[in-house]
C-alpha cells in the first residue's frame, strides 16, 4: 500500500469540497495532527477510519486506493465516475466533449 498516494488522494478530495484538515478531521472524529500524517502518507489508517473517511468524502473505498490495485478497465472507469461523480450537468458534459476531442486524433504511440 503506497500511503503517500493514498495521503495525496485524500487531501485532493478534501480540497475539492473546500474542507480544512481540521473539519474533515472532526467530522470523522480523528485528531488533526493524525489527519495531518495520514495526508502526508506518514501513518496507516484503519478500515473504520477508511470507511468514515470516505462516507464523508462522498467517494468509495475503490476510488481511493486505486493507485493500490493494479490497472484494469473496471479501475480506469471507476476513476472516470468518481472524478466526474459530484459536477454539474454542465462539467460533465464538457468533460465528454474533451474526452471524445481526444479520442478523436490517431494513436501516435504505435
Amino acid at each position: 500500500m503506497d500511503y503517500k498516494k493514498l495521503g495525496k488522494r485524500i487531501r485532493e478530495e478534501r480540497k475539492r469540497l473546500n474542507l480544512t484538515q481540521a473539519q474533515l478531521a472532526e467530522a470523522i472524529d480523528i485528531s488533526d495532527t493524525y489527519m495531518g500524517a495520514i495526508e502526508r502518507g506518514e501513518r496507516s489508517l484503519t478500515l473504520d477510519t477508511l470507511v468514515r473517511l470516505v462516507g464523508c468524502l462522498g467517494v468509495t473505498v475503490d476510488y481511493m486506493l486505486s493507485d493500490s490495485v493494479p490497472d484494469s478497465d473496471a479501475n480506469i472507469m471507476e476513476q472516470f465516475k468518481q472524478i466526474i461523480y459530484n459536477q454539474p450537468l454542465e462539467r460533465k458534459q464538457m468533460a465528454i466533449n474533451v474526452l471524445r476531442t481526444i479520442f478523436s486524433y490517431p494513436d501516435q504511440s504505435s
